[in-house]
C-alpha cells in the first residue's frame, strides 16, 4: 500500500525532545522520535522538519522578564538551532542522511537555508532541518511550518503534539470532549480552535495546504498520517 503523501512538512516542538525531563533534550525520546521518522523515509517519502526551541528558551518568557522581544526572539532561534543539530546527528545514527538549513547564517555551523538546494537535498532521500525558524523576530516556528511547506510544495504540514488530534474540549478537562476527524479552516476559526498561530493558519489556509495535527508519542501515528488513515485531526480548506 502506497503512502499518501510524497512530500511532507513535519512541525516539531522543542518541548516535544524533553519527554519528561524538566528541560534539554532527552536521548531516549530523541531517539523515539527520530525511529517514527525513519518508518516514514523508509516508505520513500520526502520529509522536512521545522523544529522549535521552547526546551532551551522561550522567546515570550525572555520578554516577561524584562528583555527586548526581538532580542528574546533571536535566542529563540539560536536554540531550534542547537535542537535541529542534535535532531540531525541522532538521525545519522540511526542511518539517515539528513541537512540541517539555517535561516540564520552561521556558515561554520550549518548551511544556510536556500529553497532550491533544500529541494534538491528532499528529491535524493535526505531529511532537510529546518532551524531559526523564519530568521524574523516576531514570528512562531508554527509560521516558519507553514511558509517552509509552502516553499518546498509539501501536499501537508504534520503537526507534532502530545495530543492525538483536535478535540471540542480539552480532553483532560472535559470527558466528554470528542475528537475531530476532519474539520475545515472556517470551522476552525469559527469555534477558536487554536490549531496554530494566526498567521501560520491563515498561511496555510490562503494556499490551501492542510494541517494534521497528531501525536507524536502515540507509536506509529506519524506513519498512519502518511497513510491516509484516521489518525489525528486533518484541517483542510
Amino acid at each position: 500500500m502506497a503512502a499518501a503523501f510524497k512530500r511532507i512538512l513535519v512541525k516539531l516542538s522543542g518541548e516535544a525532545l524533553m519527554g519528561d525531563d524538566a528541560y534539554g533534550i532527552n536521548r531516549e525520546t530523541l531517539a523515539f522520535i527520530v525511529a517514527e521518522i525513519k518508518s516514514v523515509v523508509d516508505l520513500g517519502v520526502e520529509i522536512g522538519v521545522v523544529i522549535g526551541g521552547g526546551n532551551i528558551f522561550r522567546g515570550m518568557a525572555g520578554e516577561s522578564t524584562g528583555m527586548e522581544r526581538a532580542t528574546a526572539d533571536y535566542m529563540g532561534m539560536l536554540a531550534t538551532v542547537m535542537n535541529a543539530m542534535a535532531l540531525s546527528d541522532a538521525m545519522r545514527q540511526a542511518g539517515l542522511n539528513a541537512r540541517v538549513q539555517s535561516a540564520l547564517s552561521i556558515d561554520r555551523v550549518v548551511e544556510p537555508y536556500i529553497r532550491g538546494k533544500a529541494i534538491r537535498y528532499l528529491e535524493e532521500g535526505r531529511v532537510v532541518i529546518f532551524g531559526a525558524g523564519t530568521g524574523n523576530p516576531f514570528f512562531t516556528t508554527d509560521t516558519a511550518a507553514a511558509l517552509r511547506g509552502t516553499e518546498i510544495g509539501a501536499e501537508i504540514v504534520l503537526k507534532a503534539t502530545k495530543v492525538d488530534g483536535i478535540y471540542t474540549a480539552d480532553p483532560k478537562k472535559d470527558p466528554t470532549a470528542t475528537r475531530f476527524s476532519r474539520i475545515s479552516f472556517d470551522e476552525a476559526i469559527g469555534r477558536d480552535l487554536k490549531v496554530m498561530d494566526a498567521t501560520a493558519f491563515a498561511l496555510c489556509r490562503d494556499q490551501k495546504l492542510p494541517i494534521n495535527v497528531f501525536s507524536i508519542f502515540k507509536p506509529g501515528a506519524l506513519k498512519r498520517v502518511v497513510m491516509g488513515e484516521d489518525e489525528g485531526t486533518l484541517v483542510h480548506v
